[in-house]
């Protein structure tokens, strides 16, 4: 029955409308602020049958948009994508390289679990947005702004993107 929730999947547009993708993406600018990590924010609504017949699943999908939006590319190796595949109610986060001896799966997986609370009580972009302040703690405690270190700048943009 996985393949009539992503039929069915819900609009991401109508959960997350303009003015909520702009205060998203003003909430990461301001996190980033903070740190010289780079964070990017991703929806996807559902995916196709050729993918569902393939078996891909919310993590594998997750990945694929990390290399497609070249998260992976920051010069500090410092890159974190917090996904949302709406069909699977399921949140992924991917972190780049830089993070792998520094935090483990326990700490993001705390982020996804408040993260899904606030989307089980219908607070989408509130959901986002303090996931977004989560992810940033994160990022502020391993990667610190400092002038002039690699990724000292916004290397991937702001804004929201809905795959």
């Amino acid at each position: 029955m996985r393949w009539l929730r992503h039929l069915c999947a819900p609009s991401a547009r109508r959960l997350f409308p303009e003015a909520a993708l702009q205060r998203i993406a003003e909430a990461i600018a301001a996190s980033e602020a903070r740190h010289h990590g780079q964070v990017c924010f991703a929806v996807e609504e559902r995916l196709s049958l050729r993918q569902l017949a393939a078996g891909v699943d919310a993590r594998a999908a997750a990945q694929a948009a990390f290399a497609q939006l070249r998260v992976w590319d920051t010069a500090g190796n410092s890159g974190v994508l917090l996904y949302l595949l709406l069909a699977d109610h399921r949140i992924e986060i991917v972190a780049d390289r830089g993070y792998a001896a520094r935090v483990g799966p326990e700490r993001w997986q705390a982020v996804c679990d408040g993260i899904q609370q606030a989307l089980s009580a219908g607070a989408a972009e509130a959901a986002v947005l303090g996931g977004i302040a989560a992810l940033s703690d994160i990022v502020a405690e391993h990667f610190p702004r400092e002038r002039g270190a690699p990724g000292d700048g916004n290397e991937l943009p702001d804004r929201p993107v809905l795959l």
